[in-house]
Order: C-alpha cells, then structure tokens, then sequence
C-alpha cells in the first residue's frame, strides 16, 4: 500500500494525550495536527484542510458540541468523530445530533481508535479499502480476519496491529520499539517479551492458512514480512 496523505484534526485539551493521538495517528500513515482548545479548534477546521476530524467534549473556550455545531452551521461537512471521558447515553445523543459521526469514549484502545477512524474516512470516501495484500495473503481491516487462499484466522486486536504493520511495510525490517510505540503507545509501560507473544501467534496463524510466508527475527534489528527462504 501507498503512503496515505490523509490529513487528521485532532481537538483535545489534555497536551499528553494530545500528543499521544497524533503519534498514533501518524504512526499509521496519516498527517496529524492537534490543537488544544475549542477556538483554535473551529479556526483549523474552517481552513477545509482536513479529512476527518477528533473533538474532545471538554475543552477550553468553546466545548467540542458548540465547535460541531459551528462547523455544520457553516456548511462544513468533514466527519467528526467526538472523543470523551462523558458517556452517558443524553451526551451521546446531543452529539450525534449535533451532526458528529461517531462517538468514542475514553479511555480506549488503540485499534478500536484506528478501526473508528478508517471508519469515519471512509463515510469521506476518501479512504483506502478494507483489505490489505501481500501477494495473496489479505487482511480485512473491518474483521480482523487473515485470509490466504480460501484458509482463514481470525486475529486478536493486538496480532491484527501487529500483521497490519508488517503487510504494510513487507520486506521491510521494522524495529520491536515501533511496535511497542505505535500498539501500547509511546508511554506505556509494556514488555518487549509481549511482542514476542503476539508474533508467535501470527506465525501459527500463518501457518495455519498455509501461505507460503514467515515473519522473521533479524538479530539486533526487528522483525521482517517475507516469502519463505
């Protein structure tokens, strides 16, 4: 797959996660810009510039609702997806009515913010298929299945993180941090052994379909997607 030139507002008040939603975001082929209050966060996305958008509820200046509510008032018609600590049900509503496309409450986890945000692209239009191909071995984004002839498997979230990463970068060595940055986030407090786990499943699963395919440790480097030597 191509590199995405996808451009992502991200509105969120709390500057770690700020920063955290961007590295996720960008980690995953898209461009990132994060704002830090309601204001702010209308003014960058008049500018039109943006695909999808990311509206924290509460935030200084203006909440997310009224930033919405502004947005749609003035014909822009970009996919908003609200992100909150707030979940009860009349909160829900008055954003969906307010024009949102989509809700996620914190805290949550990275694939589901991912598999949200293809989601929300995609109402776009704009964004890439559902399924991702090496050769003939496909992963379906919106199943987490990994699907090689008629063989199929189905992956946990953090095996579908993981092979997704690989299949889109395949022959090509990527270092376990990255793993451990882009799928835990870049503060987390997780041990490399963890990774191990996981591609230790996905190789089974492999296996398991029968395609002609192996992910590889290189000594001191990381772990690779190729063709069986």
């Amino acid at each position: 797959m191509g590199v995405l030139y996808m451009r992502i507002l991200v509105a969120e008040d709390d500057p770690k996660l700020r920063k955290s939603l961007v590295h996720i975001l960008e980690s995953s082929q898209l461009l990132a810009d994060g704002v830090g209050n309601g204001t702010e966060a209308l003014t960058y996305a008049m500018s039109g510039n943006y695909d999808g958008i990311i509206l924290d509820i509460m935030m200084p200046e203006m909440d997310g609702i009224e930033v919405l509510k502004a947005m749609r008032r003035e014909g822009l018609t970009t996919p908003v997806m609200f992100l909150t600590a707030r979940t009860e049900v009349y909160q829900r509503v008055e954003g969906l009515d307010a024009g949102a496309d989509d809700y996620l409450p914190k805290p949550f986890s990275t694939s589901e913010l991912l598999a949200r945000v293809r989601a929300m692209l995609r109402r776009k239009g704009a964004y890439t298929p559902d399924l991702l191909t090496f050769r003939d071995l496909i992963l379906n984004r919106s199943t987490y299945e990994l699907q090689y002839g008629s063989s199929v498997q189905i992956l946990s979230g953090k095996e579908f993180q993981i092979m997704e990463m690989l299949m889109q970068r395949p022959n090509f060595i990527i270092p376990t941090e990255q793993f451990l940055s882009h799928i835990w986030g870049w503060d987390a407090n997780v041990e490399v052994s963890v990774v191990w786990v996981h591609i230790s499943n996905l190789r089974k699963k492999i296996n398991a379909v029968q395609a002609p395919f192996e992910i590889r440790f290189v000594r001191n480097a990381g772990y690779i997607l190729g063709e069986i030597k």
